[in-house]
C-alpha cells in the first residue's frame, strides 16, 4: 500500500507542482525514491522532529502548496497531536496526514509503534476527513482523492507492505461512500483496512469496506444493517465503528445481530508477525466465521 501512494503521489507530482512531501526520519529510498531524485525540492526530511513536519507542511499550505506529511502512524498522528490540531485542524489547511502501519501492522516493534487508537483520535479533530483504504487499488483512490482537493486536513492511514488485492469485482470506488467488495446472503462483514482480507474467503458471506470513516456514510450503513441477518464489524483498532454502527442501529430501530472484533483495551506484550498479534487480540478468521455462524 505504501509504494501505490508513494507511486500515486509521483504520478500527480508530473503534473501538479504544487504537490511536495514532507517526512520525518522514514526512510526515503525505498517507494519515496523517485519523487525525492526527480524533485528534489518538494521532498523534505525533518529527521525525528514530527511537530516541525506538522508545522512545515501547515506553511506550506498557507503559500498555496498541497503537502503531504509522511511517517509511522503513531509518528504521524500521535506525537505531533496538539500541531495537527492547531495548526492544521483550526485552520482547516489541506493538508494530508499519511499513517504508515496502521494498527498492529509494525507487529514485531511493540506498542510504541502499534496504531491502535489513531481512528478514535482523528475522528475527534473537528474539520479532519479520514480515509482507511483496505487495498493497493483503493489506496490509489484515496491518495487521487487527497491530491485533488483544495482544502481541509485528511489523515489517510495505510498498511505497510504486500497487501493483497480485495477490490477487484468491487462496486467503484467514492468518497464518503460505503462500498461493497463481495456478494453474501445472510450475514456481512462490514469494517475498514487490510485486515478485511481476512473475511473475503467466507462463502455467503457480504464484505464491505468503509474506506471514509469521517464523513460517516450514516445512510449507506443503515441500509446495511437493515438488509442482513448479522452484521460483524470488522476493526483493526480499539472500538470506533462499532459504537458508531451501533448508535445508528439503534437510531433506526434495526432489528439484525450486530457483534463485533477489535482490538483489545489494552497493550499486549506480544512479539511476533502481524498474524500472530491479531491472533493474541482474538482476531482470526475463524474467529469471523464463529462469531457469524459461517
Amino acid at each position: 500500500m505504501r509504494n501505490t501512494f508513494a507511486d500515486t503521489l509521483y504520478e500527480g507530482a508530473k503534473s501538479d507542482p504544487r504537490l511536495c512531501v514532507v517526512v520525518a526520519d522514514i526512510s526515503p529510498a525505498g517507494s519515496m525514491e523517485k519523487l525525492r531524485e526527480e524533485y528534489p525540492k518538494r521532498f523534505v526530511n525533518t529527521g525525528v522532529a514530527e511537530q516541525i513536519m506538522i508545522g512545515m507542511c501547515a506553511g506550506m499550505a498557507m503559500r498555496g502548496l498541497k503537502p503531504f506529511a509522511y511517517t509511522i502512524a503513531t509518528f504521524a498522528l500521535f506525537r505531533p497531536y496538539e500541531f495537527v490540531r492547531d495548526d492544521l485542524c483550526y485552520q482547516d489547511l489541506p493538508v494530508t496526514v499519511v499513517g504508515i502501519g496502521g494498527g498492529v501492522t509494525y507487529s514485531q516493534l511493540g506498542g510504541t509503534h502499534h496504531a491502535m487508537e489513531d481512528v478514535s483520535l482523528a475522528c475527534g479533530l473537528p474539520n479532519m476527513r479520514v480515509l482507511a483504504p483496505c487495498d493497493p487499488q483503493e489506496t490509489r483512490e484515496a491518495t487521487k482523492w487527497c491530491m485533488d482537493q483544495a482544502g481541509g486536513p485528511r489523515y489517510l492511514r495505510l498498511g505497510k507492505a504486500g497487501e493483497k488485492t480485495l477490490t477487484s469485482e468491487a462496486e467503484p470506488w467514492e468518497f464518503g461512500k460505503v462500498r461493497l467488495l463481495k456478494y453474501g446472503m445472510n450475514a456481512c462483514v462490514l469494517g475498514y483496512g487490510p485486515i478485511l482480507q481476512l473475511a473475503m474467503d467466507i462463502p455467503r458471506v457480504a464484505v464491505y469496506s468503509l474506506h471514509t470513516l469521517k464523513p460517516l456514510d450514516r445512510d449507506g450503513i443503515a441500509s446495511i444493517i437493515r438488509r442482513y441477518a448479522r452484521v460483524l464489524v470488522l476493526e483493526e483498532s480499539v472500538p470506533f465503528l462499532a459504537q458508531a454502527v451501533k448508535a445508528i442501529a439503534f437510531d433506526i430501530g434495526a432489528k439484525c445481530e450486530i457483534v463485533t472484533l477489535s482490538l483489545r483495551d489494552e497493550f499486549l506484550h506480544v512479539y511476533g508477525s502481524h498474524a500472530e498479534v491479531l491472533k493474541a487480540h482474538g482476531i482470526t478468521s475463524e474467529a469471523i466465521r464463529e462469531k457469524l455462524n459461517a
